[in-house]
């Protein structure tokens, strides 16, 4: 009976020893993303029912770890734009034409809506350029006060990939400047070079969320000619390509319209897991592992995919189902051995990334427990593709922390993995909103491949092993922040803003802008870089632009207009809110 006694005990400790260390498997990384990246969840695509069975799915295994669930059973829960329809009445008419909505013209995406009327202006490409190289005014010698602007989409250049008028010819910035010069709308209409079969651009989802001020909509060729009566489109683009001069006039037509694109809003979500750790004083800092677990949906235009005309189930089994199961087996395997860890683990799978890092940024500026007590962020974006030969493992981030890549030496890795490191905190996934937001951060990567954004990002190509020996080593990396007496140091490494790529652009700033809805008009600056022109003039993190040089910013895209417009050296006025005061920086570029 003892002997049975003693074996029965040997036998319960051995199985509560081996619960404690509960290993992370291959095995169960692959039943993770086998689940996220099966065609049965289309892609994830925020604001989706996919998209919620995946959350739920990720909340259910943090708390079969034995996380406690935050917000609401662990879904702290956020709106995104996810796409814009045409609502109500849509119409144009003038003289005895009624034209018919998707087929004669079409509203942009960014319209103002409601119901317009005035009389016609054509102002040739819609531009007002002033510079040292490049001169050309389409409203010199007419008032377009009140009325509708028609203008040419693209510009004199079609076939200049260096031209020096590809800044200023996007639709957003042709309707910025036609609202500067006191336009009641702007009406585009596409030349023969420029568009030769006379396609209206489908309504889609905007690049951003911002409604412009005016009325904007594009109509056929066959109607305009019918408004301007004298000359062509086709006559008009041939003639100004060719002398590279404006041509404007007054047309003496009345044309009434009335517009109504709504933006379609979903809901999607964060996942936030909470394990408490032991240490009386330490258990109130917290460690963040996290990773975005949205996609692409079915792809398409619009869509960040990267063969846009195919329609297909972008499953997104490294981007970022990888990820998402990498942090799952983590987390198991630190509740497992819970009682060992010193600090808090705060787990968190974004939404909604991959529009624009929505779901990090909604998470920092609406903490679910106080920012200012997270000690490092770890991201695990693309973890499924190792290398099998170089074993090579990109850390960035690695600048942020004082002492981070000294902690990274002391790693064991018998793993053979070969660590990249890059100190840049700033890059394009979530660890970026806790960058800026001074918190230490690391960006763990197995690195891009040719299936990035495609339907061919698929389960059959994962490295299942090497996605074992990332966890392994970012478990022990892990363990060491959650228990080392010292927290990291952050320092700045790199800007916290992204580098602009904008062809043409010669200032910026260097602030960080707030992407999305503002509840007031203005543009946000989320973090400002320093001993750069904005740093210098006084603009602090927090404050909104509501004016450059006395002209309107109400949004993201008045601002980067305005900045087209500026030169290398120029004191400029900035006009900002600060804590409900409005005051006016000199800036000098």
């Amino acid at each position: 009976m003892k002997i049975k006694f003693i074996l029965i005990s040997f036998f319960l400790l051995f199985s509560i020893h081996s619960f404690s260390q509960k290993d992370i498997t291959e095995k169960e990384l692959i039943e993770h993303i086998s689940f996220l990246a099966s065609d049965d969840l289309k892609g994830r695509k925020p604001g989706t029912p996919e998209d919620l069975k995946s959350a739920e799915y990720i909340a259910n295994n943090l708390k079969k770890s034995g996380f406690i669930l935050k917000s609401n059973n662990g879904l702290q829960h956020f709106n995104v734009i996810t796409g814009v329809e045409l609502k109500g009445e849509n119409s144009v008419f003038f003289l005895d034409n009624k034209l018919t909505v998707e087929t004669d013209f079409i509203p942009l995406s960014f319209s103002k809506n409601g119901k317009f009327s005035g009389e016609i202006v054509f102002a040739g490409y819609g531009f007002d350029i002033n510079e040292d190289n490049l001169k050309w005014n389409d409203y010199q010698d007419i008032d377009v006060t009140g009325k509708w602007v028609m203008v040419l989409q693209g510009d004199p250049e079609p076939n200049n990939r260096n031209s020096l008028f590809i800044p200023y010819s996007n639709s957003r910035s042709k309707t910025l400047t036609a609202k500067d010069k006191g336009a009641l709308g702007i009406i585009f209409v596409s030349g023969k070079i420029q568009n030769e079969k006379d396609i209206l651009t489908p309504l889609d989802k905007p690049r951003g969320l911002i409604k412009a001020a005016i009325p904007a909509f594009e109509m056929t060729r066959n109607f305009a000619d019918k408004l301007l009566k004298e000359k062509t489109i086709d006559e008009l683009e041939n003639e100004m390509n060719t002398n590279m001069k404006s041509v404007q006039f007054q047309v003496n037509t009345n044309l009434e319209a009335v517009i109504n694109v709504e933006f379609i809003e979903q809901q999607t979500q964060n996942i936030v897991g909470f394990l408490e750790g032991n240490d009386p004083k330490l258990k109130h800092e917290l460690i963040v592992i996290g990773a975005h677990f949205d996609h692409l949906g079915m792809g398409g235009f619009g869509s960040g995919s990267r063969v846009p005309d195919t329609t297909a189930v972008h499953n997104g089994a490294d981007d970022n189902a990888s990820g998402v199961s990498g942090i799952l087996e983590i987390a198991e395997k630190i509740a497992a051995n819970k009682n060992q860890i010193k600090r808090s683990l705060l787990v968190v799978s974004f939404g909604a990334e991959e529009m624009g890092l929505l779901g990090s940024k909604y998470f920092v500026e609406n903490p679910i427990m106080e920012l200012k007590n997270i000690k490092a962020m770890l991201n695990f974006d693309m973890i499924g593709r190792l290398d099998k030969n170089t074993k090579k493992l990109s850390i960035g981030g690695t600048g942020t922390g004082t002492e981070t890549e000294n902690l990274l030496q002391t790693i064991k890795n018998p793993l053979n993995l070969e660590l990249s490191f890059s100190k840049e905190g700033f890059g394009p996934s979530d660890h970026a909103s806790f960058y800026i937001n001074n918190i230490p951060v690391f960006f763990i990567s197995s690195g891009a491949h040719n299936d990035y954004h495609t339907p061919k990002d698929d389960l059959e190509f994962i490295n299942g092993e090497g996605m074992k020996l990332i966890s392994d080593f970012s478990y022990e990396l892990i363990m060491k922040l959650l228990n080392q007496s010292e927290n990291l140091t952050f320092q700045e490494s790199g800007p916290k803003t992204a580098q602009s790529s904008s062809r043409g652009l010669k200032v910026t700033l260097g602030i960080m802008p707030a992407f999305g809805e503002s509840k007031q008009p203005g543009l946000g600056v989320d973090a400002v870089t320093p001993n750069r022109p904005a740093h210098k003039g006084g603009m602090l993190k927090g404050d909104i632009i509501t004016a450059i040089n006395g002209k309107e910013v109400t949004n993201i895209y008045d601002y980067m207009n305005r900045l087209q417009t500026l030169k290398i050296g120029e004191t400029i006025t900035v006009d900002v809110i600060r804590n409900d005061e409005k005051k006016v920086l000199l800036i000098q570029l």
